[in-house]
């Protein structure tokens, strides 16, 4: 069988390698930072990571990390609710339930893990879930393993979300899903204006923490500071992955009941195992750091602002953003892959987005800003964007 099977796996490799689309990945021999050494040992200033706080090599990190494997060991070769649960997981899920001002937290192995654990548990044939057009892919698997009836509006559109509302008032209990920022554009949810909908249609709301935790809002806390709607949204799921850290793990927060109920049917949760004492320690200690400054929010803000201005004022049509993600559109995927390798010429580590990560005709290239990048690094980003977008014809 393998050999037919083989061709045809072939066939639509060659197909995708024909159309542009063929993705590749490069190989990084240094630690994940504003400046990292490639395989090859060129150097190259990466803007296209989600070290949004550029603490994946902090120093403060790595040294609870290393630290707490003398006391708790490696690995924890248990799920939760058999022995695999530290006092070190409940300190955890007690500092994301300060940060996000939440009853309770429960700890996965990643954000898609959450995010594909949270529906089935709580709804049914009976109940509604109200869904973001550009939500996560993470978010749209969860949906599909859950028998709720499906509802799917525009994009941060409001007078859609209001129209899906009224229909799913035939179903039971309703919730409305939404990224809080969505990765692609990097524009954030309307959270005041979905709660006021929701409170009116009686519905949940959840959003998806990962692009927005740590980057928006006044201190960087997400969109229920930036919009505040403390206590209004029943769930928020995130991960450690992005602006926590960059490591691995997520975690779902919001109503006691909510997280009681993951805890006893959640799959992901059930039959994974905890996440390893390293992973915890190195995440205590991110909200430890977050809670005595803003210092690297505020830098992260200044950077996103001086490079999406300079970046519009040399002619690039970039994507509108309240977040640390520049769409540099371009529409084009072959374009798309062709800039980004003139880029890596240029030094600078950037990657083309295309179909299917976005909407065929709407290649780009996302840039993500980070705190560690200094001034210099933008500069040499700007200058290098400058130098190719003339190059290929995309600005004057």
């Amino acid at each position: 069988m393998y050999g037919e099977f083989q061709k045809y796996l072939s066939d639509e490799l060659a197909s995708i390698e024909a159309a542009g689309l063929y993705k590749r990945e490069r190989n990084i021999a240094s630690a994940q930072s504003a400046e990292i050494t490639l395989e090859d040992g060129s150097k190259a200033l990466n803007f296209c990571a989600n070290n949004y706080l550029g603490l994946a090599d902090n120093p403060r990190l790595i040294e609870a990390s290393r630290k707490i494997m003398d006391t708790r060991g490696y690995g924890m070769s248990s799920v939760r609710f058999i022995c695999g649960t530290q006092d070190m997981h409940k300190k955890l899920e007690r500092a994301i339930s300060e940060y996000f001002h939440t009853e309770d937290t429960i700890l996965y192995a990643s954000c898609f893990d959450a995010n594909g654990g949270v529906f089935e548990p709580l709804l049914s044939a009976e109940d509604a879930i109200i869904s973001d057009a550009l939500n996560h892919a993470s978010i749209i698997d969860g949906v599909r393993l859950c028998k709720a009836v499906r509802y799917r509006y525009a994009n941060a559109d409001m007078e859609d979300l209001e129209r899906c509302l009224k229909e799913a008032q035939a179903q039971r209990f309703r919730i409305i899903v939404t990224d809080g920022v969505f990765s692609m554009d990097g524009n954030v949810a309307p959270m005041d204006r979905i709660c006021d909908l929701a409170e009116k249609y009686n519905a949940l709301v959840m959003v998806d923490e990962s692009h927005s935790a740590g980057v928006v809002g006044r201190s960087g806390h997400g969109v229920a500071e930036q919009y505040d709607c403390y206590g209004r949204i029943d769930i928020h799921t995130g991960t450690l992955g992005k602006a926590f850290g960059g490591a691995v793990g997520g975690f779902t927060t919001g109503r006691k009941e909510i997280i009681d109920m993951l805890r006893q049917r959640s799959r992901p949760y059930l039959f994974s195992n905890s996440l390893p004492p390293m992973i915890v320690a190195a995440a205590i200690e991110t909200f430890k750091m977050l809670s005595e400054s803003d210092e690297l929010h505020t830098r992260l803000q200044n950077n996103v602002d001086y490079f999406r201005d300079r970046m519009i004022e040399a002619g690039f049509d970039i994507k509108p953003t309240q977040s640390a993600i520049c769409a540099v559109m371009l529409y084009d995927a072959p374009l798309s892959q062709k800039f980004a390798a003139k880029m890596a010429e240029e030094g600078i580590f950037v990657t083309g987005f295309y179909y299917p990560v976005v909407p065929k005709g709407q290649a780009r290239i996302r840039v993500q800003l980070s705190a560690a990048h200094k001034r210099e690094h933008l500069d040499k980003a700007i200058a290098a964007f400058v130098k190719v977008g003339k190059e290929l014809g995309v600005i004057k």
